[in-house]
């Protein structure tokens, strides 16, 4: 059995490098994986990756790459030679940039000697829900659909796994295999307020249906004791 620990990850979703490290020290011991993503890393660089390395812990970098495939391929290089565990990517982006992605990061560990990361294709953002799909995107396709169709691309592509919301995983599991990593954001403990996210679902919940990481920011960073958050949180998920 995977040790909840290995599977939780903290949205370091804050405005400074003090902020992080403050997080950081009340997480200690508890918490070994955390995600950085365009706040933070926009404010501290590459500082902040070193930062949570440095205290022994793994980085999920989450930047959702877009751009031409020659971009994208530079930028997940450098990831790599960051030593990040997981990147995140757009799958709209299309095969060619995914496949570009997946090449460079194989390239680049090899290059630098160190581990490949997980290349993660974001398909539909959890904040989205079918009204937003249809008017603002023109997508005339279910939330569901358009992830798996995503999903499906991205793997096709080289990609190692998706970010999904916790009503996709099942059918993600089902279509995609045991081996697709899926990688679940919008996860919020019984009795929490939703916030920004439109598909959220509880941590033991998200876990039984076959999620492999969870991502969970608001619920541990904002709470008065941080720590006992998060320990709430992993004991939900070992009931799963």
């Amino acid at each position: 059995m995977v040790d909840p620990r290995d599977r939780l990850i903290v949205a370091l979703d804050v405005e400074s490098l003090a902020q992080a490290e403050a997080l950081l020290d009340r997480l200690h011991g508890v918490v070994s994986t955390f995600k950085v993503g365009t706040q933070l890393f926009t404010a501290a660089g590459p500082a902040a990756v070193e930062l949570i390395q440095k205290r022994g812990g793994r980085v999920f970098l989450d930047l959702k790459y877009h751009d031409i495939p020659h971009a994208v391929a530079g930028a997940v290089r450098e990831a790599t030679r960051l030593r990040v565990a997981m990147l995140t990517l757009h799958a709209s982006g299309g095969s060619a940039m995914l496949q570009a992605a997946a090449t460079a990061a194989k390239m680049a560990a090899h290059e630098f000697n160190g581990p490949k990361p997980l290349c993660l294709a974001v398909t539909v953002l959890t904040s989205l829900d079918r009204g937003a799909l249809h008017r603002e995107l023109n997508v005339p396709l279910s939330v569901e659909a358009q992830v798996l169709d995503l999903a499906r691309l991205a793997k096709a592509a080289g990609s190692d796994g998706s970010v999904a919301s916790p009503q996709e995983i099942r059918a993600l599991r089902m279509g995609l295999g045991r081996e697709w990593v899926i990688v679940t954001p919008g996860v919020r403990p019984a009795g929490s307020a939703a916030d920004d996210q439109a598909r959220v679902a509880t941590p033991e919940a998200a876990l039984k249906a076959g999620a492999n990481y969870l991502v969970v920011g608001r619920p541990i960073t904002g709470a008065p004791d941080p720590q006992k958050a998060a320990r709430v949180i992993l004991e939900a998920m070992a009931t799963a």
